[in-house]
């Protein structure tokens, strides 16, 4: 990847330059699931987590788990969820405002006191549309654009992943190399010079 293709998913639509990556491991649990999708959903996370070189653990000591995965129909679901709006600050009216758009999918980070993230929330409603997408391609979709804090349109235009000739979905390799150069303990756990696109360029040409 180029620089610029680089700097382009981390640049958000406001303008500004934001690369930020979890500064804790990963503690998941998945919400409104039978256990096969569970399942499928946790090893989106280890083989990521494992490709990135980052930890996973069963629980965070603070939160006590920092990944949360919620599968629903209807987004006045996630009102009914007990103390959801504590962790989620303005969780009704971003719940209105996601009703209103329509929207199928959104995400929501926290991050520590030096800008890691520090917990992922990821809301996915179950229409006619993600009902068509396989578990695996859509556990691995989710997990990839949580494992990083990309940019507000990033993807928009292109997913990150990609299919085989036989039909499997795998993650595209430029952006498994961009996980793994942002993961790089040399490199900063957050960024907000553009500049730093050119180190995770230089990065992704060095051999693992």
């Amino acid at each position: 990847m180029t620089p610029d293709e680089i700097r382009s998913l981390f640049t958000r639509s406001d303008g500004s330059y934001l690369c930020a990556r979890w500064g804790r491991p990963i503690a998941p649990i998945v919400f409104g699931v039978e256990d096969a999708t569970l399942s499928v959903v946790k090893g989106a996370y280890q083989a990521v987590c494992a490709l990135a070189g980052h930890q996973m653990a069963e629980t965070d000591p603070e939160l006590g788990v920092n990944a949360m995965v919620f599968f629903f129909r209807d987004w006045d679901e996630l009102l009914a969820v007990p103390d959801l709006d504590r962790l989620v600050e303005g969780l009704e009216p971003l719940v209105a405002r996601l009703k209103a758009a329509d929207a199928n999918q959104y995400r929501v980070f926290r991050f520590d006191a030096n800008g890691a993230i520090r917990a992922c929330f990821v809301f996915l409603r179950i229409d006619e549309h993600l009902l068509a997408v396989p578990a695996e391609t859509l556990a691995l979709s989710q997990v990839v654009q949580s494992i990083l804090l990309w940019s507000d349109t990033a993807f928009s235009d292109r997913s990150p992943l990609g299919q085989l000739e036989d039909g499997r979905v795998v993650l595209r390799p430029e952006i498994a190399g961009l996980i793994r150069a942002a993961y790089d303990p040399v490199m900063p756990a957050v960024a907000q010079d553009p500049s730093h696109a050119l180190r995770l360029a230089a990065r992704i040409g060095l051999p693992s």
